[in-house]
This record gives structure tokens, sequence and C-alpha cells, in this order.
């Protein structure tokens, strides 16, 4: 959201397009006015870039800040070695977290924010062990934030749906909240009942009328048997553009014509899917996913929580992992995977694009490289971080 107050016109001089094209940008009521203009409007404001190069600022389509410990006492994890073994965990962990969740998701968005993320897609656990708490949490961050984030909530039964009594009640009254997107969790390895959790979730996102993301882990068959059975589902309701599939491992099993095959359902069920470059989990194969014209988005996932130690909420990081995951070597690999993580990310939350254009909303950062190849290598801190063409960091901190 824009702040209260109107801003006055901005140039940004010497600012360097990833075309290496050295030039100013005026930015008028939030949005890209032009490039090089001929003459300035009143009370226009100078921001000198200093040959900076402007990308569109990132968005994170898949993280967990409820579960964060950022910004506190340093947790050590318990071994894992299933999805049951870190659920559990979890559980057991977060009930010794002194921090309140609005405390602790508050300094991971301004963690984020500050390294130029421009909005995320924030999954909270909903379960009669936590109620709503987790999402009171995440709101009231977010809320103190409107300015600085744009941030969509999902309801996510991280315990199971059906076979967790009272969840499916809890999710219902989430969204008479107002979260946004109703969530879901591999309906046969935790639930055990595909029909069942599909059949709930798909009548009650048509009846609430919001978007679904379903958390899917699992792999071989039975993953496939659930990635296919929710597309199937998405026409069968009229939701084509509004269902995400989170991680969906069991594609980056798929190679060939059957990925072709697969890729082709997605797209035409406009069925979105998120994956997040983590460890030794399976990465989707963007590059063929979007050539067959399927929408991608990248993610933190979990931030320094009971799953992990590792993530910052940085998603010029996230770029750079995915380009390694993938084996992006060249430039126009390279750059493909900032597109997921920008514009992916940006058209699965239904944001505008920012792609530096005239009209575009004023949503950029400015770093210090060479080119946006260069870039997802390097990974450089942005120098500046622009929202609606004002200023809302330098060098990692927050302004």
């Amino acid at each position: 959201m824009a702040p209260d107050t109107p801003l006055p016109p901005v140039l940004f001089t010497s600012v360097r397009t990833d075309g290496g094209r050295l030039g100013d940008l005026l930015v008028v009521d939030g949005r890209i006015a032009a490039h090089d203009p001929a003459e300035l409007p009143a009370g226009c404001v100078t921001v000198p870039a200093d040959g900076a190069l402007a990308l569109p600022s990132p968005v994170d389509a898949h993280i967990h800040p409820d579960k964060t410990t950022w910004g506190g006492p340093w947790l050590s994890r318990e071994p894992a070695h299933s999805l049951k073994d870190l659920i559990e965990g979890d559980v057991r962990t977060r009930s010794s977290i002194a921090a309140p969740v609005a405390e602790r998701a508050g300094a991971l968005m301004d963690n984020a924010v500050a390294h130029g993320t421009r909005a995320m897609r924030a999954h909270v656990d909903v379960a009669p062990v936590y109620g709503l708490s987790g999402v009171h949490g995440v709101r009231e961050a977010a809320d103190a934030r409107r300015d600085l984030l744009d941030v969509q909530i999902v309801a996510f039964p991280q315990l199971g749906l059906l076979s967790r009594p009272g969840t499916a009640e809890l999710l219902e009254r989430s969204l008479a909240e107002g979260v946004d997107v109703l969530g879901g969790l591999d309906p046969i390895g935790v639930d055990g009942d595909l029909d069942g959790q599909l059949g709930w979730l798909f009548d009650t996102a048509v009846r609430q009328g919001v978007p679904l993301d379903v958390h899917l882990h699992d792999g071989g068959h039975d993953g496939l048997r659930q990635v296919t059975e929710i597309a199937r589902r998405t026409v069968a309701a009229g939701l084509e553009g509004r269902v995400t599939v989170s991680h969906a491992f069991a594609l980056a099993e798929l190679s060939g014509d059957a990925l072709a095959r697969t890729a082709d359902v997605l797209a035409d069920a406009g069925v979105h899917l998120t994956t997040c470059a983590l460890g030794a989990d399976p990465v989707l194969p963007t590059d063929a996913l979007t050539r067959r014209g399927v929408l991608v988005a990248a993610g933190s996932d979990g931030v320094r929580d009971a799953w992990s130690p590792f993530g910052d909420g940085n998603m010029i990081n996230r770029a750079h992992l995915l380009a390694y995951r993938t084996d992006a070597r060249t430039d126009a690999e390279l750059a493909a995977c900032y597109e997921v993580v920008a514009q992916g990310g940006a058209a699965l939350l239904g944001l505008p694009a920012s792609r530096l254009a005239v009209g575009d909303p004023a949503d950029f950062v400015l770093v210090a490289a060479p080119s946006l190849p260069a870039a997802v290598v390097d990974r450089p801190v942005p120098s500046a971080v622009v929202r609606g063409g004002r200023v809302i960091a330098r060098d990692g901190q927050l302004v």
C-alpha cells in the first residue's frame, strides 16, 4: 500500500538498466512516469543512483513467518528423518519459544524488506494446538508494515486437516476473519484421504471465494496422482488461475515427455507452482515448466525455525540458490531464475508487474552489479530498496 500522505515526484539519476543503459528515471504518484524526462514536474526530488543497476523487486511466494526465530536466541534443532518427525519437532519447539509471533514475524519481515522483498505469501499454521494465534500474530506484524510490504496470509493445516478434528472449523473461522488464501497439505501422505481433503478444500474455496494453496511433498505415483487430481478439480470448480501447488516434489522426478504432458495439464488448468530450492529437497525444473506456460514462483519456506537453521528471507539470495540448484549457466538461464522470483511471484500474488516500464509500479532495488545475471550470482545487498518511488531501505537497513 502507498503511504497516506502524497509523495513528491522523484527523479532517480544515473540508473543502469539491465540492457546496460545509463539514464534517469522519473517517478510520479508511485509509478514510473518517464525515462530521461525532458522536463521535471514542480517539487521534484532528486535521488542519485550513482550508476547502480535497477532490478524489479522480488517477491517471496512461500514463507512461514509464524515459525521463525529470527532476531531471537539461537535454536538447536532436533534430528529428523521424515516429514512426521519435522512436524512433531516443530510443535514441541514452538511451545518453548518465548517471543510472540508478531515480534518474530515482524523481525523477519523487516529483514526481507531491507533486502528488497516487495510482497510475501505467508503460510500460517492453523490447528487446535495453536488456534488462530499465528494468524493474529502475522496479521499484526503485516499491518504494522503495510506501507513497506504486501502480505497475503494462507491458513495452513500443518498438522493435518481431516486427521486433526477441529482444524476444518478453525480454517473456516480464519477465512471469516479475513485470511486471504486457504491452504492444504498432502491429502494422501498426511490425511490419507485424497478425495476427502480435496473435496473439502475445493468446496470451501468456492463457497468462500478464496484461492487455494496446497503443500504437496508426496513423491512418486501418489504425488503425481494428487497433482493431476488438483488440476482436474480446479477446472471443474472454475478456479483456473486461483490454485497453487507448493513444492510439488513429484514433478521434480519427471523429465522428457512425462514432464511435458503434466506441464500441459497444469498450464491448461491454470494451476500455479512454487518451489524453494532448499537443501536436499527436490527443485522444480522451472525452465521446462515455464516454457510450457506454467506459472512458477519461488519462496523462502521456513526461515531459522525448528525445521532448519538456514534461510534469511532475502529473495535475491533465493534467486541465486534457484540458479545453483537448477544448474543455470548462461545469462538467459540466470535471468530466468530472477524472473521466477520477481515476476512469477508478483503474478502469483496478483500484483501488477514491475518491469521498470512507464506506468509500472516504482518497486525496484538498486544494486552494485553490471548486469542481472551477475547480480544473481554475486547476490549484492541493495544500496536502495524503492517502493512506490520511496526509498525505504539502504544497504540492508530500513530507513
